[in-house]
């Protein structure tokens, strides 16, 4: 049985006739009144007595009326609370980021100052989640990413800074070209794709660190104690270049960009709150925020 002749033959009857239901569902006489007769068919009975000016329902018709407004009118409620939760933006977003991203942390709190009614939750991870399986609405990487299963958006890019503290350029000099590294302490960023050298401009050093971490605030802590020269993501170097702890190094040969994306699953249909939250996401405030050119 089509539950839209159903529907159909339940407005007929609210409305008394035919020409008035396709008035106010705009369409045609003829579509209203061929799923009626579909629906008489499908059934085995005749609900309708038709004449040139009146409709009255037959017995059969009367008890399927009753159930069927039923129906619909079940149907039409849950439609309808669909509608508020998704205008209200309730319920659970479940987000993967980068778990040193710090500027993700005011993006989330911004988000639900925003929408206040949303829960969420964050699986800090820099390793490749299986969205579906994992269940993951949205993820930020760092890197263009592929995969059959996602959609892949360009949130923006930055650029890592080489820094170290006055107090190693003043034991070490500050140095005018990459190769000069080589004389210098070094710490690295470590992960199982990384090596140990730095593009730095056009120039490639083969730099050999004493110390390698996936993790920038290790680093940091490192360049604020003097112990060496290493690159740092701007939202966590740019306050101490600011009050002078840390200055740029090689600043004419900088680092490459790295591109932020947003992933989503490809075979699911974007609710309103993901759809949100990605457009939230790449509004020009918050991108200036995460530090993108």
């Amino acid at each position: 049985m089509d539950l839209n002749a159903a529907a159909l033959f339940v407005k007929v009857v609210r409305y008394g006739s035919f020409s008035e239901t396709a008035r106010r569902t705009n369409i045609p006489v003829a579509t209203v009144s061929r799923h009626i007769k579909q629906l008489e068919t499908d059934l085995g009975f005749r609900l309708l007595e038709r004449s040139t000016r009146h409709l009255r329902l037959t017995d059969a018709g009367a008890s399927f009326l009753d159930y069927a407004s039923q129906g619909i009118e079940a149907f039409e409620s849950g439609r309808s609370a669909l509608d508020h939760h998704e205008v209200e933006l309730s319920g659970k977003l479940r987000l993967s980021f980068p778990s040193g991203f710090l500027p993700c942390r005011k993006l989330l709190r911004d988000f639900q100052t925003r929408y206040p009614n949303i829960i969420i939750e964050l699986l800090a991870t820099e390793r490749k989640v299986d969205l579906i399986e994992d269940g993951i609405d949205v993820a930020l990487r760092i890197g263009l990413r592929k995969d059959n299963q996602a959609i892949s958006q360009k949130l923006g890019s930055y650029r890592h800074l080489l820094v170290a503290s006055p107090a190693l350029i003043d034991k070490h000099s500050t140095p005018q070209h990459p190769q000069d590294l080589l004389s210098l302490p070094c710490a690295k960023w470590r992960d199982l794709n990384s090596s140990n050298s730095w593009l730095l401009g056009d120039e490639t050093v083969q730099v050999r660190p004493f110390f390698q971490v996936n993790d920038y605030l290790h680093l940091l802590e490192l360049a604020l104690t003097g112990s060496c020269v290493t690159e740092l993501p701007p939202f966590l170097a740019g306050r101490y270049i600011d009050s002078a702890q840390l200055i740029p190094v090689l600043e004419n040969y900088p680092l490459p960009t790295c591109d932020l994306t947003l992933l989503y699953p490809s075979r699911k249909q974007l609710s309103r709150l993901v759809r949100t939250f990605i457009d939230f996401c790449c509004s020009s405030d918050v991108s200036s925020e995460l530090g993108v050119l």
